[in-house]
């Protein structure tokens, strides 16, 4: 959690602050080429400023935990707290 919101994270040890830019600027489709990639985005001032704020955003945010040590009821519990809360931020598409 620490990366993602460390002002000196680059894009690769945050890549929920880099999925915040991309949803405010709207850039959301990942590009496989230099144009539109990630190294390109970082150098657009808007997409930058964008990934700057969300790193910000993320390290102003409360974070709460509890442990479950049973693999198949840590999963179950993702997936309904996912539910419940509405979370827009966990996928779980497979790739």
């Amino acid at each position: 959690m620490r990366d993602h919101g460390n002002p000196s994270s680059a894009q690769t040890k945050s890549a929920f602050a880099f999925k915040l830019a991309r949803e405010a600027t709207g850039n959301l489709q990942a590009s496989y080429k230099p144009e539109g990639s990630r190294k390109q985005l970082m150098q657009n001032p808007s997409f930058f400023a964008a990934f700057v704020d969300a790193k910000a955003r993320i390290a102003s945010m409360d974070a709460r935990w509890f442990e479950v040590t049973d693999p198949l009821r840590q999963a179950l519990c993702e997936m309904y707290v996912a539910v419940a809360l509405q979370t827009p931020y966990n996928a779980f598409e497979n790739h």
